[in-house]
This record gives C-alpha cells, sequence and structure tokens, in this order.
C-alpha cells in the first residue's frame, strides 16, 4: 500500500510512526514543552531518531474541552516549525490542523500532509485541500472539542463512524482529492466513550476493509488508556499507549500517531520479528 503527497512517497507495506508535535500551551499531556522553536526542532529530531517518519505538527489543542484558537495565533505557532522541519530534516511533515489558511501556508511552504480532526468540514478547508497535492487524513468526531465527551452516543459506533468517513471521502473525491492521497482515522476519544473507542480497536479491520482506505490511528497517553490502566497522569500511560498501538498495528493501522516513539518502535520490532522468525538466527 502507497500513497503519495507533495513529491513524497510513504510505502505503508510496513507499520509507520508518526510523532506528535504539539506547538500550544495547553495540550493534554505536553503543552507548553515545545512552543519554542529550538525545543519543537530539537524533540522533533530525536523523534525521527527514534524511528518516526512522520512529524504532525499541531497549533490548536483539540483535548476536550479545549477552546479554539485564533486563525493568526495558530499560523504563529505551526508555520515556523514546519519551515524548520522541512529545511534542517528529512521528515514527512504533516501539519494537524483545520484551519484553510494553515492548509495553504504550509502547502506553499512544501509540507506533505494534513492531518484534520474535523474531516475538512471548517469553512474553506476542503478547498485548500484540493487546491494542494498534500496527502489528506480525514477524522471521525463526534461533535466538537469543547462539547464532544459530554454525553457521546452512538446506534453502532462501527457503523456511525463507516458511514461519517464514507461520506467524507466522498466529498473529497468530488473536489479533486484522488483515493490516492487519502487516509482515514476512526478518531478515538474523539465523542467516544471507553467502551465506544475499544470497540473501534477490535473492528478496524472492518472498518478498513469498508473503505479502502489506509488506517491512522492516535491513541497515544488518552484518556482511554487511563480509564483501563488506573493511570491518571497522561505521562504515566506510556505503556498502555505502546499496547494500544501494537494492537492497532495488528489490527490494520498502517501509521500510530505517537507521544513516545522509541518504545512503540521497540514494540513493532519484536511484532515484525515475530512475523519472520526466519529471518534471525
Amino acid at each position: 500500500m502507497i500513497v503519495t503527497g507533495a513529491g513524497r512517497t510513504l510505502d505503508l507495506s510496513q507499520v509507520r510512526i508518526m510523532g506528535i508535535l504539539n506547538v500550544t500551551p495547553d495540550s493534554f499531556s505536553d503543552g507548553g514543552r515545545f512552543n519554542h522553536l529550538d525545543a519543537a526542532l530539537q524533540h522533533a529530531e530525536q523523534m525521527l531518531a527514534d524511528g518516526a517518519t512522520v512529524i504532525d505538527v499541531g497549533g490548536e489543542s483539540t483535548r476536550p474541552g479545549a477552546e479554539p484558537v485564533g486563525e493568526q495565533q495558530e499560523l504563529d505557532r505551526v508555520l515556523p516549525v514546519v519551515e524548520a522541519l522541512l529545511a534542517k530534516t528529512d521528515a514527512m511533515v504533516s501539519v494537524d490542523t483545520s484551519t484553510a489558511s494553515v492548509i495553504g501556508e504550509a502547502s506553499a511552504l512544501g509540507a506533505h500532509m494534513v492531518n484534520d480532526v474535523r474531516a475538512l468540514r471548517r469553512d474553506g478547508a476542503l478547498e485548500a485541500a484540493a487546491a494542494s497535492d498534500m496527502l489528506i487524513c480525514l477524522m471521525h468526531m463526534q461533535g466538537e472539542p469543547q462539547t464532544m465527551q459530554f454525553d457521546p452516543s452512538y446506534t453502532s459506533v462501527l457503523d456511525d463512524v463507516s458511514d461519517f468517513l464514507a461520506e467524507r471521502v466522498e466529498v473529497c473525491e468530488r473536489a479533486g482529492i484522488t483515493r490516492s492521497r487519502m487516509l482515514i482515522d476512526p478518531g478515538f476519544g474523539f465523542g467516544k466513550t471507553t467502551r465506544h473507542n475499544y470497540e473501534l480497536i477490535q473492528r478496524l479491520q472492518e472498518l478498513q476493509q469498508r473503505l479502502q482506505l489506509p488506517l491512522l490511528t492516535g491513541l497515544s497517553r488518552k484518556r482511554m488508556i487511563g480509564e483501563v490502566t488506573g493511570q491518571r497522569q497522561a505521562d504515566q500511560r506510556i505503556a498502555g499507549s505502546v499496547a494500544g498501538a501494537l494492537l492497532c498495528a495488528m489490527n490494520g493501522a498502517r501509521i500510530l500517531r505517537v507521544h513516545d516513539v522509541r518504545a512503540t518502535a521497540d514494540a513493532l520490532a519484536v511484532w515484525n520479528a515475530s512475523q519472520h522468525p526466519s529471518s534471525w538466527q
């Protein structure tokens, strides 16, 4: 399975790691740690050394209850980091944004991917993405970050997520975005209970088979991990997050969006060795 965007080809025959780079003061796990350019670049370089292929730069927190960020503020946070990453690393650079101007400006700089929790539903986002040649990841979210965890409910979480993403894929195709540029994300923690999240992990292969697009998953350090492990602090959820990422890979995910790149890469190495034991003495 191969996807191509902004002149970069990503071979998904093996599972890839997307390293999370939040350049915000209020992200749930690492808010404020990397919202200076030097710190952001240093962290990205470490994630690449640890095994990441893609770096996902986000300037707007979408944690439950998060408030929207102004357009200019998001631009000011994201663009210098994107520019520095493109100049100083060989990373595939993704922008975690729903904002049309951020998509357009990041594309002009040469960014390779848009990772949008709102699936290009914000005003102008679809048009900006279509005008670019970037990869597009469409995520399912019930509601908005301010309210999405108040009382999420579904008739069937798999059917509802699948139907929503199928509709967004169709909209993108009509806008001129080819399927070879698209990925899908079920949106763990975005308007879902713990039960919904774990049912989706169990049924990822069904989701992929229905939509026939590569899956990106992100459950790193989220509440769904804390709920089952009892770990209240996000930075204490590393082991649970790695286990969740590995389960996603085993159930068909091709890109894992994570905070803890080295630990995830080690887990994938062990799993890969178990799939090909004859290659080892």
